[in-house]
């Protein structure tokens, strides 16, 4: 099974030349590591940040210089600060290509609960609900089930929903599944884990065609 760095690497194949990029809050903020040097990327952050780089070696940090989850981040040159107006302007504007976001449960007809959970203690949606309702491209980085092996690549989301019908691709420790009109569609399959194994851990109904490749980086 693949590590939230795996997860991340993966991920960063999906990003293409000139892309305008946003990352939400866990694995999708590694996803700035792996993008190779030869793509002209600009990562934005919902804080009000275009251009952000890798994360910062240790003794490097700029505890003033931070992404939407406050981990400290580095800028590329040529890299800009705005307001949260502003930054939300180019979010609902549709200026982002992609847009790449964690999430709790995903449905198979395209619904993400990523914000809350029933009972526990949240500030707020912040700015998933915009990116969900904006994002033409969204790909969600998660984990295939929950601490008690239980699936979250659902038939249907069992938590307050944060968008409809949105997410184009999820990428797992275990698989990467395109959002098809049909339902989830195995595309690549974690190297070392059987296609059995991956229906033994999806609860939604998994569509699989010929032969299921393992994933690259």
């Amino acid at each position: 099974m693949l590590s939230k760095e795996d997860i991340a690497k993966r991920i960063a194949r999906e990003v293409r030349d000139g892309f305008y990029v946003n990352l939400g809050i866990g694995i999708p903020t590694l996803v700035a590591n792996y993008v190779p040097d030869n793509l002209n990327v600009e990562f934005q952050s919902e804080n009000g940040v275009l251009g952000m780089g890798p994360f910062p070696f240790e003794g490097e940090e700029d505890a003033d210089v931070i992404n939407a989850g406050k981990q400290t981040i580095t800028i590329l040159d040529g890299g800009s600060f705005f307001d949260s107006a502003f930054s939300f302007g180019m979010i609902r504007s549709q200026k982002v290509d992609l847009t790449i976001l964690g999430a709790m449960e995903v449905s198979e007809n395209g619904d993400i609960a990523n914000w809350k959970i029933p009972g526990k203690m949240v500030k707020g949606m912040g700015g998933a609900m915009d990116l969900v309702a904006s994002a033409e491209n969204i790909i969600v980085a998660m984990m295939h089930v929950n601490k008690a092996g239980e699936s979250k690549i659902l038939k249907k989301c069992t938590l307050p929903l944060t968008g409809i019908n949105c997410v184009k691709k999820v990428v797992t420790e275990l698989a990467v599944l395109d959002v098809t009109p049909a339902g989830f569609k195995l595309v690549e399959r974690a190297p070392g884990v059987s296609v059995e194994h991956i229906k033994k851990s999806t609860e939604a109904n998994l569509i699989i065609d010929g032969e299921i490749p393992e994933m690259s980086f």
